[in-house]
C-alpha cells in the first residue's frame, strides 16, 4: 500500500543555469514534471510513493525512470513509449529566479497516457491520489487522468489536485479555466497558487477566492501558495497564513511541488490520509513544514535534484 500515488507528466526541464563565455545561455537537463516532483519530494521525506505516467523509450526517458527509482519512488506505473519522445520543457530564468516555460510536448509521450495504462489494482493500493492540470490539455491523457482520479476516490483514496497553469500549453485562457475546473468536484485537497486563484474564481482576494472554491465544489482543504510570503489555508471556516522562510532564491522550479509533497508526506507521518482527520493545529504545523521544504528547493537549481532530504527538513537522524 502506497501513501501517495501521482499521475501525470514526467519530463526533462532544460533549465538555464548560466551563460557561456560567448554570452550564449547554458542549459542543463534536470528531471522534472509536477506530479513526478511531488512523488519524489514526498519520498525523500519518508513517504511511500509511486508514479504513473509515460515517457519516451529514449535516453531522457531512461534517465527519468532511473531518477524515480534512485529516489525511492515505485515505478510500476511508468510506461515507456516507442512511438513518441520524452517531453521537454525549456526553462529560462529571470534575475529574480522566476521562470519562463517553452514546451516541446505536442504528440510527445506524456500526452499519450491511456486509461489502459492504469490498472484498478494500482489505484486500490494508494491512500492519496494526486494529479495536476497539465494532464488535462490533450487526449488520451485527459480522460485517463480524470477516470483514474474518480476510480481512486471510489476505492476510498483522498484526491489531491494542483491546477498547475502553464499558459503556453492552452489555446485560450477560457479553455484552460474550463478544463482546470472540471476535476474540482472530486477533490479533497486543492493546492493552488496566488497566480491561479483569479483564473478559477475571478478574484485575487485569498479569503473570498478560497471561500468560492470551498462552497462551490465542497473542497475540504485548500492550500494557497504565496511565493516568498508563504502560504494561506482554508479548512472549512478556519483560515490562516503561515509565513515563508527567507532564502536567496536560485530557481523556483519545483518549489510548489516540494511544498505539496512535504505536506502530504507530513500527513502520512501522522497516519492521517484524509484532510477531515486533521485538526487546525496540525494543518498549521504541516504548512510551516511545507514552507520550509519549499524554501530549500528554491535556494538551489533544478527541481528534483534541489529537493531536500528528511534530515534537512526534520533534523539529523530523521527517517
Amino acid at each position: 500500500m502506497l501513501d501517495i500515488l501521482t499521475i501525470g507528466e514526467m519530463l526533462i526541464d532544460l533549465t538555464q543555469t548560466g551563460v557561456s563565455a560567448q554570452g550564449i545561455p547554458v542549459y542543463t537537463a534536470f528531471p522534472g514534471g509536477a506530479p513526478a516532483n511531488v512523488a519524489v519530494a514526498a519520498a525523500k521525506l519518508g513517504a511511500k510513493t509511486g508514479f504513473i505516467g509515460k515517457v519516451g523509450n529514449d535516453a531522457f526517458g531512461r534517465l527519468l525512470a532511473d531518477t524515480l527509482a534512485q529516489n525511492g519512488v515505485d515505478t510500476g506505473g511508468l510506461r515507456m513509449s516507442r512511438e513518441a519522445n520524452t517531453t521537454l520543457a525549456v526553462v529560462s530564468l529571470q534575475e529574480s529566479g522566476e521562470r519562463d516555460f517553452a514546451f516541446y510536448r505536442k504528440g510527445f509521450a506524456d500526452t499519450l497516457l491511456s486509461a489502459g495504462d492504469i490498472s484498478d489494482e494500482q489505484l486500490r493500493n494508494t491512500r492519496v491520489l494526486h494529479f495536476g492540470s497539465v494532464s488535462l490539455t490533450d487526449e488520451p491523457a485527459r480522460s485517463a487522468t480524470l477516470s483514474a482520479a474518480q476510480r481512486a476516490k471510489d476505492f476510498g483514496a483522498c484526491v489531491s489536485y494542483d491546477p498547475n497553469y502553464r499558459a503556453s500549453l492552452w489555446s485560450h485562457p477560457t479553455l484552460a479555466t474550463e478544463m482546470m475546473k472540471q476535476p474540482l468536484g472530486m477533490v479533497d485537497i486543492l493546492k493552488i497558487s496566488d497566480e491561479e486563484l483569479p483564473l478559477l474564481t475571478g478574484t485575487d482576494d485569498y479569503e473570498k477566492g478560497t471561500e468560492i472554491l470551498a462552497q462551490a465544489f465542497g473542497i475540504t482543504l485548500i492550500l494557497l501558495t504565496l511565493g516568498a510570503k508563504g502560504a494561506y489555508y482554508r479548512f472549512g471556516e478556519a483560515t490562516g497564513t503561515c509565513a515563508g522562510v527567507r532564502v536567496k532564491v536560485a530557481d523556483t522550479n519545483g518549489a510548489g511541488d516540494t511544498f505539496l509533497g512535504a505536506f502530504l508526506s507530513g500527513m502520512a507521518r501522522l497516519g492521517k490520509y484524509h484532510p477531515e482527520e486533521l485538526c487546525e493545529d496540525e494543518i498549521q504545523r504541516l504548512v510551516a513544514l511545507a514552507n520550509r521544504a519549499a524554501s530549500l528547493t528554491a535556494s538551489r537549481s533544478g527541481a528534483i535534484p534541489a529537493m531536500p532530504t528528511a534530515e534537512e527538513v526534520f533534523g539529523e537522524g530523521s527517517v
